[in-house]
C-alpha cells in the first residue's frame, strides 16, 4: 500500500495511546523502539516496528528517524498570546521586591497590557502573536489554546478573538479559542457592573459575533479570573453561569494567590478545564478528581513570579485526577514559549517524573481543550502531528533545559520545521 510519509527506525516511538491518563497511570508513553509511523494526507494510518511497516507500505516519502525520539506534537492548553507591548520593568520591580498584587493595586499588571492592548491595531496584534506562534512552532507546539483578556471591553475583546482566528486560519499551530474579559477591573467601571456587562451585553454579542466570524468552526471557551484582586466567587459564578446557559465551553483561572472555591465551582458547572491550582484545598482537589475536569498546572508562573509554591501535583495525582501543563504564556509573569522549559520546571519543582510531565503536555492537554479524540497520541486514524528530537531518549527532555531538543516538527502530515535546515545536525 503507498502511504505519503513513513516515519521510521526511531530509538523510541513514544505513542502515548490509551486516551487521558488519570492518576496513577498518569505517563504511561507507550514506547516502541525501532518504532515507525505511516501518514496518509493528514492523518496516522499505522503504527508499529520499523521492519514491519517498511515491508507494508510505499511511502512517497521517508524519513529515517535512526538514533531520535518520535513523540505526540505538544499541546499547549493554556496561553495569553494576544497582546501588545511588554512589562519589562514591572518584572525589574518585582526583581526589588514589590509583588504582583501591590503592582495591580498600582494600575500595573494586566491593567498596563490592556492600555497598549486597547492602542494596537488587529494588523498588530497578529503580527506580535505571529512571532510568538514561530518560536512555540520551533520548541514543538503544534496546538494551543490562546485567550482574550487584555481588551476588558467588548470592541477590544473581539478583536483579540479576530486575531486569535486569524492565526489558526494562517496556521499551522492550531488555535483553540477562549474569551476572558473577565481577566481585571478595567479601570473605568465597577466590579459588579462590569460583571453585569460581561453577562448581559459581552456574550450575548459574542454568541452574534461567532455565528457570523466562526465559519462554522466550535464556541470558543469562556474564561474567568478568580482570584483576590480580581473576580470573587459570585462574579465568576455570574460570568461562567451566564456563559453555559448560551452554549459556551468553560474554564476558570482559580488558586493561584487564594483559594476562593473556584474549582468547586468548576466541577458543579462541569468546566473543561481548571488553572493554576497552586492554593486548592484537600476537599476540592477530591472532587476534581471524580470529575471530568483537567487540572492544569502553569509552573513557568511560580517561576516567573520568583515564588516557592507549585501546584501540588501528587494530591492531584493521588486523587485520581486528570493532570495537564501549559505555559501561560503571558506578557507579565510568564513570557514563556517552550514547553520543554515548562517539563524541567515541573519534573524539578512539582514532582511529576519526565514520563508524566510529558503525558501531561501532550494527551492530557489535549483533553483539556477538548481535543483528545483528534490529537495527543500517535495512533491510527488521529491527526499526524508529531516531533522528532534530536536525542536518542525521551529522558533528555527536562534533564536538559535552556536549549531546543526539537529537530523536526510535523503538523498534519507536514514537515512544518526542520531545523537541519538552519545548519543543525
Amino acid at each position: 500500500m503507498k502511504v505519503d510519509l513513513l516515519i521510521h527506525s526511531s530509538s523510541q516511538l513514544l505513542t502515548l495511546s490509551g486516551g487521558p491518563q488519570r492518576g496513577s497511570k498518569l505517563g504511561e508513553l507507550g514506547i516502541i523502539e525501532d518504532g515507525a509511523i505511516a501518514i496518509v494526507g493528514d492523518r496516522i494510518h499505522a503504527v508499529g516496528k520499523s521492519d514491519e511497516l517498511r515491508e507494508a507500505y510505499e511511502p512517497e516519502e521517508s524519513i529515517h528517524a535512526v538514533g531520535r525520539v518520535v513523540l505526540p506534537g505538544f499541546i499547549d492548553p493554556h496561553t495569553h498570546l494576544i497582546w501588545a507591548g511588554d512589562r519589562s520593568a514591572e518584572f525589574e520591580a518585582r526583581s526589588s521586591g514589590a509583588t504582583y498584587m501591590e503592582i495591580l493595586a498600582q494600575g500595573g499588571g494586566i491593567l498596563s497590557t490592556v492600555k497598549q492592548t486597547r492602542a494596537t491595531e488587529t494588523s498588530a496584534l497578529i503580527m506580535q502573536a505571529g512571532q510568538r506562534l514561530h518560536r512555540m512552532l520551533r520548541h514543538g507546539t503544534t496546538t494551543a489554546e490562546a485567550k482574550t483578556g487584555y481588551g476588558l471591553e467588548l470592541e477590544t475583546e473581539l478583536r483579540m478573538l479576530k486575531a486569535i482566528l486569524k492565526l489558526d486560519e494562517r496556521g499551522p499551530i492550531e488555535l483553540a479559542p477562549t474569551f476572558l474579559p473577565a481577566h481585571a477591573i478595567p479601570p473605568e467601571q465597577e466590579a459588579d457592573a462590569y460583571i453585569e456587562t460581561i453577562s448581559n451585553e459581552m456574550l450575548p454579542a459574542l454568541l452574534e459575533w461567532w455565528g457570523k466570524n466562526g465559519n462554522g468552526t466550535p464556541f470558543p471557551f469562556v474564561d474567568v479570573f478568580c482570584e483576590e484582586g480580581a473576580f470573587d466567587l459570585a462574579q465568576s459564578r455570574r460570568v461562567l453561569s451566564a456563559a453555559k446557559d448560551l452554549g459556551f465551553p468553560l474554564k476558570i483561572h482559580a488558586d493561584e494567590f487564594a483559594s476562593l472555591g473556584g474549582v468547586a465551582l468548576a466541577v458543579e458547572l462541569g468546566a473543561v478545564s481548571a488553572d493554576h491550582l497552586v492554593h486548592t484545598p484537600a476537599d476540592e482537589i477530591k472532587s476534581l478528581g471524580e470529575s471530568e475536569t483537567v487540572a492544569i498546572a502553569l509552573p513557568a508562573t511560580p517561576f516567573g513570579l520568583g515564588e516557592t509554591h507549585y501546584t501540588p501535583a501528587s494530591e492531584f495525582l493521588e486523587a485520581n485526577g486528570l493532570l495537564a501543563l501549559a505555559t501561560d504564556l503571558n506578557p507579565g509573569t510568564a513570557w514563556c514559549e517552550s514547553l520543554q522549559f515548562v517539563i524541567a520546571l515541573a519534573t524539578r519543582y512539582m514532582g511529576l517524573s519526565l514520563a508524566q510531565a510529558i503525558a501531561a503536555c501532550t494527551i492530557n492537554a489535549a483533553a483539556a481543550i477538548g481535543r483528545e479524540d483528534v490529537i495527543g497520541s500517535l495512533e491510527p486514524g488521529k491527526q499526524a502531528d508529531l516531533l522528532i528530537l534530536e536525542v536518542d531518549s525521551y529522558r533528555h527532555l527536562g534533564y536538559r533545559f535552556g536549549t531546543n531538543l526539537v529537530q523536526r516538527v510535523v503538523k498534519k502530515g507536514k514537515v512544518a520545521v526542520d531545523r537541519r535546515r538552519d545548519g543543525f545536525r
